[in-house]
């Protein structure tokens, strides 16, 4: 991303970013091919981390110093999973307990500490897989669920807000019709627009025709459908192919992939981060 973008996501001025870079070596952009620097995921956390700990009281230096050895190029925290852990059992605790105002300040400091991209794939997707085991065996109530999963949901629109502003690829993200579940997509649609897509969300229980109309306007890329009901896919598998035989579509779904290939779409399969490789790739 350019530095406009990096301050718009950090809530930081594009002055103060270049004195940190110059200053603190907390910045390491690439150069575009027109000579342009290029900021990276981890710059970005490198920034929110340095936010974080002055806001704690640290100066800008010290801030800075600990933030720029602390994030590695892949987003990894260096000697900081003690704390990643603590935050990750707070979030869940207070979320297991209704705190909402618990749970908001536990991921604000969870994702001032580390990658976007490190919170979701090893905090929010494990917590919320496990609490969907924990609910299946009667750990958890229904309502806990749904508090839960609500509140990470929300926070996860909160960050899908740039999503749609760039990209060289473009997507649109919609759920089967009769499926509700659309978290595992709003993942999936953070990390690809974070490997440069350009995403068209459309959520949960959408129509063919809103599909098509929106095939038709936008001309994506790719069109992912996803659905976590067999049945469901089976239900609409004509229709499917109706689409792909206009659209490229890539189909997220509990069946066989020699099923989904039937209808002419691209299977979807393994963890969430795997599909959002599989399809930067």
């Amino acid at each position: 991303m350019r530095i406009g973008e990096l301050s718009r996501r950090t809530g930081v001025s594009p002055e103060l970013l270049r004195a940190w870079e110059q200053r603190y070596d907390l910045l390491r952009p690439s150069r575009s091919p027109g000579g342009f620097r290029l900021y990276s995921a981890d710059d970005e956390a490198r920034v929110r981390r340095t936010t974080a700990l002055i806001a704690d009281g640290l100066s800008a230096a010290e801030a800075a110093g600990l933030a720029a050895g602390a994030i590695h190029r892949a987003g990894e925290p260096a000697g900081e999973q003690p704390v990643v852990e603590e935050l990750a059992s707070g979030l869940a605790a207070a979320l297991d307990g209704f705190d909402a105002a618990g749970a908001h300040a536990a991921l604000d400091r969870l994702l001032g500490t580390v990658s976007v991209e490190f919170a979701l794939t090893d905090v929010l997707i494990p917590y919320l897989r496990e609490l969907g085991e924990r609910w299946a065996v009667g750990e958890v109530t229904v309502a806990q669920e749904h508090f839960a999963s609500n509140l990470v949901r929300g926070r996860l629109l909160g960050l899908a807000a740039d999503w749609g502003a760039g990209g060289a690829s473009t997507a649109v993200l919609a759920c089967l019709p009769g499926e509700r579940h659309d978290l595992g997509l709003i993942f999936l649609g953070i990390l690809m627009a974070r490997r440069g897509w350009q995403v068209t969300f459309l959520g949960a229980e959408t129509p063919f025709d809103t599909l098509h109309h929106a095939a038709a306007t936008l001309r994506p890329n790719l069109v992912v459908l996803a659905t976590v009901d067999q049945t469901l896919f089976h239900q609409h598998a004509d229709a499917i192919a109706t689409l792909a035989a206009s659209t490229p579509v890539a189909v997220a779904a509990p069946v066989a992939e020699t099923s989904v290939a039937a209808t002419g779409a691209q299977p979807l399969s393994g963890q969430i981060i795997e599909v959002a490789a599989t399809l930067a790739r």
